[in-house]
């Protein structure tokens, strides 16, 4: 399974859903399951971004069906980043 790190940032009718239903996080997380895709670590930051999710799918085209799946719901926003872990890279460049 490929990993990737998720940043995103709530729209303002994103942001009223969580003041309203905090667990809407836990529910969204398995719909993302339903998809195939499993969030393996989630934090919430400050910043430019809202939450750090790092997550696992089978294939590129999973995670975009997500991204448009999410995105389509004005609730937030996606920059999704392709991860290797330190080991795999190391080995893939010797």
């Amino acid at each position: 399974m490929a990993e990737y790190v998720i940043l995103s940032k709530l729209t303002d009718e994103g942001r009223k859903t969580l003041k309203k239903k905090p667990e809407r996080i836990m529910e969204v997380n398995k719909e993302l399951e339903e998809m195939g895709v499993k969030v393996k670590k989630q934090y919430a930051v400050l910043g430019l971004y809202d939450f750090v999710n790092i997550v696992e799918a089978p294939d590129n085209e999973t995670v975009m069906k997500m991204s448009v799946e999410l995105g389509a719901r004005g609730s937030v926003e996606l920059l999704t980043l392709p991860a290797l872990d330190i080991e795999t890279l190391i080995k893939k460049i010797s």
